[in-house]
């Protein structure tokens, strides 16, 4: 069976060109990485539920706040390296990073060690602009930069 995961990848215009917020991941095999380690917020979902559905109830959990208001686009799917499939939406919108307040996973840490510890899913967000968004996301998810890139120039005036 296929692993599925939807998010929302929430962006604002500024004179110098679009942004993009993304989430880096949280716990220890990430603490020290900063290119490829940061995310759409997203998550898993199983088949009775849609991906519309998980990636609003996986941006709550997250961010630890409700998705903006504001006019979702899709932009696809994408098979990232280890074969999950990602859905995402964008939606234009103003979110201070200060506000966020994680979902935590739990895990056991260090490996082997018995001990189970509880991290942050995602330890921090920021703004970024569409290249440096490109040299931090995930490789796999860089297409969903691509396409809503592409929205802009399609019909630059639509979101503003």
């Amino acid at each position: 069976m296929v692993r599925t995961s939807a998010g929302i990848l929430v962006f604002r215009r500024r004179e110098s060109g679009a942004e993009v917020l993304l989430g880096h991941m949280g716990g220890p095999l990430w603490s020290s990485r900063d290119r490829g380690a940061w995310s759409v917020p997203k998550g898993e979902y199983t088949p009775d539920e849609t991906a519309w559905s998980a990636a609003w109830r996986e941006f709550r959990e997250e961010l630890g706040m409700e998705p903006p208001d504001g006019r979702f686009e899709s932009l696809g799917s994408a098979r990232q390296s280890g074969g999950k499939v990602v859905t995402v939406w964008a939606v234009p919108g103003e979110i201070d990073p200060r506000s966020m307040v994680p979902g935590t996973f739990t895990m056991e840490w260090p490996k082997g060690s018995g001990r189970i510890r509880e991290f942050p899913e995602l330890d921090r967000v920021a703004w970024f602009d569409l290249d440096r968004a490109g040299s931090r996301i995930l490789p796999a998810q860089r297409v969903f930069l691509e396409r809503l890139a592409d929205l802009f120039e399609a019909d630059p005036g639509e979101w503003d």
